[in-house]
């Protein structure tokens, strides 16, 4: 099978050794995001609008694979504050109140920086079209 790797061109990917996706056969597997936008932390202390910026982050690297995100079985959210849980959930729901994934929410210590508040991955599985 043929594996793609979709990079987003963060220093991280290099200094870490990981890519934004990979896809391997139909299956895409989308890495740890966080709200990140050219080094910068999008919306501190906001966990509905970082949650939000995640998966239209997310959505864009899917797009670049020729997926969407009605290809999206799974998430995992990885969040530092679990009694937020109605906000992460509130723009999950927006983004997948139809299609409605497998989805997993747990509460961590931290993340490698302590303005992200959410960490969010995904599986997608192409479909044909």
């Amino acid at each position: 099978m043929t594996r793609t790797n979709y990079a987003s061109g963060a220093t991280w990917e290099d200094k870490v050794g990981y890519c934004r996706a990979v896809q391997v056969g139909n299956t895409i597997e989308v890495s740890g995001t966080v709200a990140e936008d050219e080094g910068k932390v999008v919306a501190p202390g906001n966990p509905y609008e970082q949650t939000k910026f995640i998966l239209a982050k997310i959505e864009a690297v899917l797009i670049r694979a020729g997926a969407t995100l009605h290809d999206v079985v799974r998430t995992r959210m990885f969040v530092t504050d679990i009694s937020q849980w109605e906000e992460y959930g509130r723009a999950h729901g927006e983004f997948f109140q139809a299609i409605k994934p497998a989805t997993t929410m747990v509460e961590v210590s931290k993340l490698i920086n302590p303005e992200y508040l959410v960490e969010i991955e995904v599986t997608a599985i192409k479909h044909e079209r």
